[in-house]
């Protein structure tokens, strides 16, 4: 008897890589998928905090991939090993803080040594839902030999979305895939795969021009690279990554900043944060709890409760008490008036 052939897939929640298994699943190949979480990718979380993403979906996309897939999904924390990679790019950033090129490769290799530690299990090669010139800096017909070659992947790495754009792999020439079966995908026209997700009966996916990666994202880029600055220091934690999620993000001075809840969902988020930041809120009005995050000076105590107060429905008063909890310490109220100069509020976003 002929052995059923495997792969396993890199999975990333998106039209791409569904589209990708199921052209395998097609092809008799077994699939498992595979999906690196790398902290960034955190789009489900956000949208269950904020209230105003209440009707948005709270789902894995990766998982729900997996499920209306029916296969079987590896979740691996790569938090840590990333960071050296969003640090230390060898092939630069995007548009923003994006290292796409080296993200890819990353991903990738540890794909590869996957298949090396589950040797047993008999995953014969890698596929991805990769599109020459979906991408401006990791999709391009030029990278896609970077990616094979850097990843230590060569020729065991097909992808069945434009494999005909591209020189035969070891799954095609082996015959355990026809390649007359797969697809020259092209471009960033996402038309091809909508029609072709259709066909395969996919109603419901992830955007298909979308992506979960913040790092891709200017704002989310600039909050990261502002947090570097007034720390000192490029290293963060899983907490910094969420946090630059949430809120708006006001840098009066070099030292610290505030992060100020932009409705009830994520006050009640940042309530979490009790015992290791100072937090601050009106208890005269209603109003957002913030945080500070940095070093502050009690002596600017008044002036951060002013911005806090101007957040509030209490920014016409002439007076807000603002109340102080700070960690392993009494609870501090001041009166105040809020800043009313929305220029320089402007001018302090982060």
């Amino acid at each position: 008897m002929t052995r059923k052939h495997k792969a396993v897939a890199l999975i990333s929640g998106g039209l791409d890589s569904l589209l990708a298994v199921r052209v395998m699943q097609e092809q008799g190949i077994e699939v498992e998928g595979i999906n690196f979480y790398t902290g960034f990718c955190v789009e489900g979380h956000t949208h269950a905090i904020r209230n105003h993403d209440k009707d948005k979906q709270k789902r894995n996309n990766a998982l729900w991939v997996a499920e209306q897939l029916g296969i079987k999904l590896h979740i691996v924390d790569v938090i840590e090993e990333y960071k050296e990679v969003l640090l230390n790019p060898k092939h630069g950033y995007g548009a923003n803080m994006n290292p796409c090129l080296d993200c890819k490769i990353f991903m990738v290799k540890k794909a590869v040594e996957w298949v090396k530690e589950n040797y047993d299990d008999g995953f014969d090669f890698i596929i991805t839902g990769e599109v020459i010139g979906q991408r401006p800096m990791s999709q391009r017909k030029e990278t896609m030999p970077i990616i094979s070659n850097e990843s230590g992947a060569d020729d065991i790495l097909l992808r069945p979305l434009c494999a005909k754009n591209l020189p035969e792999t070891k799954p095609e020439l082996e015959g355990w895939v026809d390649r007359e079966k797969l697809f020259g995908f092209s471009g960033r026209n996402r038309k091809p795969q909508m029609a072709l997700a259709e066909q395969y009966g996919f109603k419901d996916y992830a955007t298909p021009a979308g992506g979960c990666c913040f790092l891709t994202d200017k704002k989310y880029s600039d909050k990261l690279v502002d947090l570097w600055k007034g720390r000192g220091t490029r290293e963060y934690e899983m907490d910094d990554i969420m946090l630059l999620k949430v809120g708006r993000h006001i840098r009066p001075k070099p030292e610290f900043k505030l992060i100020i809840a932009r409705d009830a969902g994520e006050s009640k988020y940042l309530e979490g944060y009790r015992k290791q930041f100072i937090t601050l809120h009106a208890v005269s009005h209603n109003g957002p709890l913030a945080m500070i995050d940095g070093d502050i000076d009690s002596d600017d105590f008044e002036f951060v409760a002013g911005i806090v107060a101007r957040y509030g429905q209490g920014r016409d008063a002439e007076e807000v008490s603002v109340e102080f909890a700070m960690p392993d310490q009494d609870k501090k109220t001041l009166k105040i008036k809020p800043l009313s100069t929305d220029e320089v509020l402007k001018e302090w976003h982060v």
